[in-house]
């Protein structure tokens, strides 16, 4: 079993995702929305884009369930150390997790800032002092060190193969943070983790287990909380606080993962627009999503009522974590070929000694279904659902609403001999076409009678890349005469970057002599379309169109989505049925 576990890990974090996985950054960027960004920047085949975008949806949808789990488990494996010190102790477990992870959800708006400053400090003590653990159980027990090698692993597997089986379902447990690994590559830059993850984290784990195999062999009674006897008994309680500090951080890493998918996944178009609250003016990556830090902190809660125990939730993780790492593998596998151009006799061997032993762990841990493997299943599920919904629903409604809107070229020179009266001030319209007229305007022109002297047109689209310069962001055309004062604007972003359309609109400065921004006294109109049902409409089954008109409704406010200033911002528009 040590074998197997300490193998799992060189292949599967040190061989794949140090050494190969990390090559394939977006600008810095990591995590496995990057990978679809990437190859959806070079496929040109529709067919291959929405292959590469369905497996990514999946990935970021097993990742959210990856970010429920994770703090409910991690949080309550430090607890339960408790229970070691006093038998009694284990009725505090969950009121005491349940506390913790309260008291960290609450902090979110804060920033990552709130706990930042403790990171490196607390995760260095703690690799450190797992590592002077399981050294004297070493030198009880040298015999352990054989474990290093992949022969025992290799012949458990053959010799009981249907232990070694269940057995991967367990060992899962040891690689769970593999993809965090990834995940976190923009915040920290590959290769501080590499060195990070070689000269301290791998080399630490190495000697804990070692030890933990060794106090088994002496005491196999110790078989229940092996970490934790490790521990000489007057260390208990300042090695449990220390592995509570150790699993909040964890969770904070995960909770900041889910952010970051979430903003990535918006910018992609695969979720409705909902609130993001930058907490840096330093750090662009800090954000706070209160809609998903509502979510994660119920469904944390949900968790630990409902499982009550580490062991219990175990059973619920394997899935989330080993389809994740096979789907990296997959979208990986794409690049190398696709973008790098690796050879098929570099590629296959590689595929198949990763990829056969991630399918082993999935298939071993679907052995857990019936004990709460349908958990991350169920979540991933009902993520898949609506993020294709939207995705396709979206695109469904673009499509009929560019029906309703004439093109822009053609209206203009249609009002330009109407003597149309102009009054005082400058109108952003948010248009998501440069092509068409806003329905604002149009609206705004009926109602009123009058256009504003200074109009711009105003287009935000989200590149595959994760920042965009400021410098290159903005681009400024004036489409009519020299003297009308209309112009289109079309905003580039990174999908790591703020949506903030009045700071992107800053950069304008400079970029066409018939355009100033007012900063101070622009008015901005957004159009607005209510759907509704269309039971002759037959793109969408009933289900699905019924999900995608609430989701719609729900959605958060455009406005709110691009910072635009409320008491300067107004929402015209009319109906569409789909």
């Amino acid at each position: 079993m040590l074998s197997l576990v300490v193998w799992s890990i060189t292949i599967v974090v040190s061989i794949k995702y140090i050494a190969l996985v990390m090559r394939a950054d977006n600008n810095g960027e990591g995590g496995i929305l990057t990978l679809t960004a990437l190859l959806r920047r070079i496929y040109r085949n529709p067919r291959h884009i929405y292959t590469a975008t369905l497996l990514g949806i999946l990935g970021a949808a097993l990742f959210y369930g990856d970010s429920l789990i994770t703090p409910a488990i991690s949080v309550m494996s430090a607890v339960e150390g408790l229970a070691i010190i006093d038998p009694t102790a284990e009725t505090l477990v969950v009121p005491l997790s349940l506390i913790i992870l309260t008291i960290l959800f609450a902090l979110q708006h804060k920033g990552t800032h709130a706990v930042g400053k403790a990171f490196g400090p607390v995760m260095m003590l703690w690799f450190l002092t797992i590592a002077a653990l399981g050294i004297p159980h070493i030198f009880t027990h040298p015999a352990v060190l054989q474990g290093l090698s992949p022969t025992w692993a290799i012949y458990f597997a053959l010799d009981r193969p249907a232990v070694a089986f269940i057995a991967l379902g367990a060992a899962v447990l040891t690689i769970t943070g593999a993809e965090a690994l990834y995940a976190d590559m923009g915040h920290f830059g590959a290769p501080p983790i590499r060195k990070a993850w070689f000269f301290i984290v791998f080399p630490c784990l190495l000697l804990n287990y070692l030890g933990q195999c060794a106090l088994i062999l002496t005491n196999p009674a110790a078989i229940d909380s092996p970490f934790f006897h490790l521990v000489p008994t007057p260390l208990l309680i300042p090695v449990v606080i220390l592995a509570t500090a150790a699993t909040v951080i964890a969770s904070q890493a995960v909770i900041s993962g889910a952010f970051s998918v979430s903003q990535q996944a918006l910018n992609l178009g695969l979720l409705p627009h909902f609130a993001i609250r930058h907490t840096s003016r330093e750090e662009g990556g800090q954000i706070y999503v209160p809609i998903i830090n509502t979510t994660l902190a119920i469904g944390v809660a949900i968790l630990i009522l409902s499982f009550r125990s580490s062991a219990a939730l175990a059973n619920a993780y394997g899935l989330a974590v080993t389809g994740t790492l096979i789907l990296t593998t997959v979208l990986f596998t794409m690049l190398a070929h696709r973008c790098w151009n690796w050879p098929a006799w570099v590629i296959a061997p590689i595929t198949t000694l990763i990829g056969s032993l991630e399918l082993l762990y999935f298939a071993a841990n679907l052995t857990k279904i019936i004990h709460g493997g349908w958990l991350p299943i169920v979540i991933a599920t009902i993520i898949l659902i609506i993020m294709t919904t939207w995705m396709r629903g979206a695109y469904l409604a673009n499509k009929r609403r560019a029906s309703l809107e004439t093109n822009l070229l053609t209206w203009l020179e249609k009002i330009s001999d109407k003597g149309i009266p102009r009054v005082p001030g400058q109108a952003i319209y948010l248009h998501h076409n440069l092509e068409t007229v806003p329905l604002a305007l149009k609206e705004n022109l009926r109602f009123n009678h009058v256009l504003h002297e200074n109009i711009a047109i105003v287009t935000v689209e989200t590149t595959n890349i994760p920042h965009v310069r400021h410098n290159d962001r903005v681009t400024v055309t004036d489409i009519g005469t020299e003297d009308d004062g209309i112009v289109t604007i079309r905003i580039r972003l990174g999908f790591n970057d703020s949506r903030d359309v009045p700071h992107n609109l800053a950069w304008s400065a400079g970029k066409d002599p018939h355009f100033t921004y007012d900063a101070d006294e622009a008015r901005y109109f957004l159009s607005v379309l209510h759907i509704h049902p269309d039971h002759n409409y037959n793109k969408l089954t009933r289900i699905r169109r019924g999900l995608f008109i609430f989701l719609n409704r729900n959605a958060g406010s455009r406005a709110e989505a691009f910072h635009l200033p409320p008491h300067r911002t107004a929402i015209l528009g009319g109906s569409m049925y789909l």
